[in-house]
């Protein structure tokens, strides 16, 4: 079977975000594609399956199945668009976890279109304050992760998390975010609970911090950076419930997988 693998969020090779992406005919059993997905170690591993005008779709990391992913989401549609002969310019993913999700493609520019996510003020409890060497103003908690917020772009970029205190947090994941310097926000994703300590971008936590930063900020357009070491941009808009992320993407590889 065909397998691809797709820089995501970045316009050159070796940045950006690296997921794999799987075309099926029909659906693997639920161990394969955990031990495919763990085989290729990547952040994410993206399986589809077309079924009628829609595109089922799942995602792996190199542990566990999640519950949405932007960045694998991208790089499918970048799949779809440039090797898999899907002609029109819109694509709609069905992901049973998360219903309904599309990507439009404008010249090199995909967009996903993905719900929003719902946030709540917590406490800042010392299993937070001691999963990082520097202490955050406020804590949030949405459905799958929480949201950090720390005062400067330098303290998100010389942050050090302490990976077995995150480890123990019951979260998906950690962002930690802070107004940008050079774009209207930066963060970094920590996700030991996934099998991933840093995810270099990460799509699905823009489905947190484009709500927030868009009330903060008074705006409903932003750019935002992910500084991870590979690095990744992202152009953003809230559109009610809905966010719009867009970026750019590459290919890496091309290649066959053999399942005995």
């Amino acid at each position: 079977m065909k397998i691809y693998q797709i820089d995501a969020f970045t316009k050159n090779v070796f940045s950006g975000n690296p997921a794999a992406v799987c075309p099926l005919e029909q659906w693997l059993s639920d161990e394969i594609m955990q031990k495919i997905a763990t085989e290729n170690n990547l952040a994410e591993t993206a399986f589809y399956v077309k079924n009628g005008d829609k595109y089922e779709i799942r995602w792996f990391t190199p542990t566990v199945e999640v519950d949405l992913c932007g960045h694998a989401t991208l790089a499918t549609a970048y799949v779809l668009f440039h090797y898999e002969n899907h002609s029109d310019s819109i694509i709609t993913f069905y992901s049973a976890r998360s219903g309904d999700l599309t990507v439009t493609k404008e010249e090199d520019l995909l967009s996903l279109n993905f719900p929003t996510d719902t946030l709540e003020p917590i406490a800042l409890t010392n299993e937070i304050l001691n999963s990082f060497d520097t202490k955050p103003q406020q804590a949030f908690k949405g459905k799958t992760d929480y949201l950090l917020l720390f005062n400067t772009e330098e303290e998100i970029q010389n942050l050090k998390p302490n990976f077995d205190q995150i480890l123990k947090l019951d979260v998906r994941g950690v962002i930690a975010t802070a107004k940008g310097n050079n774009s209207d926000f930066v963060s970094r994703f920590f996700g030991p609970q996934s099998g991933i300590n840093e995810d270099p971008v990460t799509g699905s936590a823009h489905t947190t911090l484009i709500p927030y930063w868009a009330k903060e900020l008074n705006k409903t357009k932003l750019s935002a950076i992910q500084l991870s070491e590979r690095k990744g941009y992202l152009d953003c808009e809230l559109l009610g419930n809905r966010v719009r992320i867009s970026g750019y993407a590459k290919c890496y590889l091309i290649g066959n997988l053999f399942l005995e």
